[in-house]
């Protein structure tokens, strides 16, 4: 009824003997799921979006991407932070790249960051690069760092000024 098919054989030895058993011809040790490597880096995942009918009370924190077009109070973390025209953040704003399109109401971190025409800040920018487009509204500091995500040296006084104690 089955017959066994040629294709599933096992081909003669370097010596040209066939095997006798199929536990011969079967590999020694079989590979672990563990040990497959991606041979392709995987897909950047999309950009997670709050949308301008949600309201958040709370901080956000991801290694990803986040757009926002709702409203936040709270500080928000990220690699890179796209705010929305319709979009409000009451916090702190922390990213590798910061693109303001809306309104926000407190400090700004970020290596790039980037206010656009339709952008209302009102609070410190902290920076590596800053690019501000003509029209956008914008109260408070600016201030360029090598380093402006690392938080824990902004209180620290440069190191050519007097320290006072």
């Amino acid at each position: 009824m089955f017959s066994k098919s040629k294709i599933n054989e096992p081909g003669p030895n370097a010596d040209g003997a066939t095997p006798s058993t199929p536990e011969a011809a079967a590999p020694a040790v079989a590979p672990r799921p563990s040990e497959f490597k991606a041979s392709a880096p995987k897909a950047k995942p999309p950009a997670s979006t709050l949308s301008a009918d949600l309201h958040v009370t709370g901080n956000l924190k991801t290694t990803g991407d986040i757009q926002v077009e709702g409203t936040v109070e709270g500080d928000i973390r990220a690699h890179l932070l796209t705010i929305g025209e319709s979009a409000t953040i009451k916090g702190e704003v922390i990213a590798d790249d910061v693109v303001v399109n809306g309104r926000i109401v407190g400090r700004v971190r970020g290596l790039k960051v980037r206010l656009t025409s339709t952008a209302r800040v009102e609070g410190d920018i902290i920076h590596k690069t800053i690019a501000i487009e003509s029209g956008a509204h914008f109260e408070g500091s600016v201030q360029r760092q090598d380093d402006p995500l690392n938080t824990k040296g902004a209180s620290k006084v440069p190191s050519g000024a007097p320290k006072s104690e």
